[in-house]
């Protein structure tokens, strides 16, 4: 499926192209985005919007990519904060006092997958480049969170872990949540082996088996977005509460980056989501 054809809206600004959610964008007082890799300054494998640090392109193209992104979604560039993924599911409340950590300057935390804030003016930022993400909005208490599930972090229910935090931390009703499975690598793509198939099955999710077909030869069809929206159902999430991007990253290399289709080649996309600065808590 194309852009176009998915369950999102496409934007485009001064040649920069990003992906928003229709339900998220129905929101008042909450901005989002998901990039694409177009509209950028990077070149070559990396061409153009990269926006992940530490994969060979220069770190002035990947902060003037973070510029021309936060000018055409409105973010503050200084309002950005950035996740540290390392495919578990540690959850970290973000403040005013994060600001610019990860892009502008040093982060002074490690391994953190999620991020949950309800500060205006912080924007989160979560990387992708086949994994899963999860945009959480309480339209309620006003708290945003983004989430990266990958295919540990989904064994481990980081869905269901932040929706957790989001009640611990703030007193969210998962009810009252919206969330959103953004754009990843879809079940028509992503082929696993049986011990990874393994870790899925011992998670006795419903319906579980139809999200996990064999495909022969003791490899697997693993449908990541519908295995996190049953996670983020069995959460609390009202099912008419969470939309499907249903947008693969491995089918539209072109537009998106995607490690399996790029053999590791490539840059990285990012997720945006913050209380816009007008609002107050």
């Amino acid at each position: 499926m194309s852009l176009q054809d998915s369950n999102m809206m496409v934007k485009q600004k001064d040649g920069v192209v990003t992906l928003h959610f229709p339900m998220l964008e129905e929101v008042e007082g909450i901005s989002h985005a998901f990039s694409t890799r177009l509209g950028g300054v990077s070149q070559g494998i990396f061409s153009s919007m990269n926006l992940s640090f530490g994969r060979g392109d220069s770190d002035e193209n990947v902060r003037e990519n973070y510029r021309r992104i936060c000018a055409a979604n409105g973010f503050d560039p200084e309002g950005l904060v950035a996740s540290d993924q390392d495919h578990h599911t540690n959850v970290r409340i973000v403040t005013a006092e994060d600001k610019g950590k990860g892009i502008w300057r040093p982060k002074d935390y490690q391994s953190v997958d999620a991020v949950v804030t309800q500060e205006p003016g912080v924007t989160l930022v979560t990387y992708y480049a086949d994994c899963v993400p999860l945009f959480f909005v309480d339209p309620v208490k006003r708290v945003v969170a983004l989430a990266h599930a990958g295919w540990r972090g989904t064994v481990g229910r980081i869905g269901e872990v932040t929706v957790r935090k989001m009640e611990e931390a703030f007193g969210c009703r998962p009810q009252d949540l919206l969330a959103a499975v953004g754009p990843s690598i879809g079940p028509c793509c992503y082929e696993v082996d049986e011990p990874v198939y393994q870790q899925f099955a011992a998670l006795n999710l419903k319906d579980g088996a139809r999200w996990m077909p064999e495909s022969g030869g003791g490899k697997y069809k693993l449908d990541l977005w519908n295995i996190n929206r049953q996670i983020l159902s069995d959460a609390g999430v009202m099912p008419e509460h969470i939309q499907m991007a249903e947008l693969c990253t491995c089918c539209n290399p072109d537009q998106l980056f995607s490690h399996r289709a790029s053999h590791g080649q490539r840059g990285g996309m990012a997720a945006f989501l913050q209380i816009r600065p007008s609002e107050r808590v």
